[in-house]
């Protein structure tokens, strides 16, 4: 029995621990749109967006609610001012007052349709707030992948430096070559050393602020689940061109603050007309007792809101006039951005198409030759600078590429929703 349970906990250390330990560790692999979703439910600014939208929300059972009725107690006791044969005994007397407002039917339509707008205009705040932040996440995961490939590059051309300054120091051991071929190759080698170092610090700062973003919610030791040639597929630029108008949310907050706007004008002109006051009174004493009813009308002769008015349609303007500015502005964002794809595209496709391939064949045979000594080292130097050369602006070509592609799915606001747990 003992041998059995000792036989079964031995089975599970073998087969449950591995397992535990790539579940941990696929754990920490993040895709772009999983990483997005994290960000959009931690970071603050959602967060606030979303207390926005709720705030206006609350605006709404503001504006709707009708007005309440006021209610004036007062009571005390008479004196006599004249003999009482005259006036009659003195007495308390009471009186209770009801006034109960009649709001203004214009302006409670134009005041809670007014909300209602703002409503909209915070939630296509929210939307614009998650789509830049969306797009924020995504060009720093892309930037994070730049570095650790430029890191891996700058790496590997370390190692070979090292490799090369080796055979070299044997070179000038047994006295094939100078001197001075060991001191260049010593300094190429502390070159590539800095370089090298600068990418990997340059790695660490792209990790953290991806960590930043999230809100820490990311563990330190993530992993992307994406590579810098991910595929970039779009529609059509007139479809999308026709479509960004409609979808964009900046536009669409604008044109809710629009409508708010104009409904403010209303609201302010609607107050121009003449408020009542339904009034009820009942008075009684030890001998009397009376029941009042009449009507308080407040009516604006002198001063008309003019002011307010002004500003509602000076407001109204400068809403609309950047409404239509931005309108312009975003369709010129997009065809830039749709450019700045194709160009991107094309350096790809040139760099895939042999540039990198020439430039990794001319470096082996400049080694080769060197090798054999028909080459010096200077010119293996120079090769290996231009294969580095072309790599790195094969790697900032393809995140160019996916940074464009981020800024047309910003402007068109494509974006993984996060999951909100009520």
């Amino acid at each position: 029995m003992q041998k059995s349970s000792l036989l079964y906990l031995l089975l599970s250390l073998i087969f449950v621990s591995p397992m535990s330990s790539v579940l941990a560790q696929e754990s920490t692999k993040y895709s772009i749109e999983s990483l997005q979703q994290l960000g959009l439910e931690a970071n603050g600014l959602v967060q606030a967006a979303r207390s926005q939208v709720g705030i206006a929300e609350s605006n709404v059972i503001s504006a709707g609610a009708l007005p309440n009725p006021e209610v004036t107690v007062m009571a005390g006791p008479q004196s006599n001012r004249l003999p009482s044969a005259v006036t009659g005994p003195s007495n308390n007397q009471r009186e209770v007052t009801v006034s109960q407002p009649i709001e203004n039917p214009f302006l409670r339509s134009a005041r809670i349709g007014s909300a209602e707008y703002g409503v909209e205009a915070n939630q296509a705040n929210l939307d614009q707030v998650r789509v830049n932040l969306a797009a924020q996440l995504r060009v720093s995961a892309y930037e994070l992948l730049l570095r650790q490939e430029l890191g891996h590059m700058e790496t590997s051309v370390h190692d070979l430096m090292e490799e090369i300054r080796r055979r070299i120091q044997v070179s000038v051991d047994v006295g094939e070559s100078a001197r001075f071929e060991l001191i260049r190759a010593d300094t190429e080698v502390l070159s590539a050393a800095s370089r090298m170092e600068a990418a990997m610090l340059n790695a660490k700062r792209a990790r953290v602020a991806l960590i930043q973003l999230t809100a820490g919610a990311l563990p330190t030791d993530f992993e992307i689940d994406a590579s810098l040639d991910d595929p970039v597929v779009f529609p059509p630029f007139e479809t999308l061109r026709d479509k960004v108008p409609s979808i964009n949310p900046e536009i669409i907050r604008l044109e809710a603050e629009q409508n708010r706007a104009r409904l403010q004008i209303d609201q302010a002109r609607a107050s121009v007309l003449p408020s009542l006051n339904i009034l009820f009174s009942n008075y009684q004493d030890e001998q009397f007792a009376s029941n009042t009813a009449g009507v308080s009308v407040k009516v604006p002769i002198f001063y008309r809101r003019r002011g307010e008015i002004d500003s509602a349609v000076f407001e109204s303007a400068r809403v609309r006039d950047t409404l239509e500015y931005r309108r312009f502005e975003i369709g010129q964002q997009l065809e830039s951005a749709w450019q700045a794809k194709q160009i991107a595209q094309r350096r790809v496709e040139m760099f895939e198409s042999g540039i990198v391939t020439e430039a990794e064949l001319a470096l082996n045979i400049a080694q080769t030759a060197y090798r054999l000594g028909e080459r010096s080292f200077m010119e293996v130097l120079d090769t290996h600078r231009v294969l580095r050369g072309v790599l790195s602006d094969f790697l900032q070509a393809r995140f160019e590429l996916q940074s464009a592609a981020t800024e047309i799915d910003r402007l068109r606001a494509h974006y993984p929703k996060e999951q909100i747990l009520e």
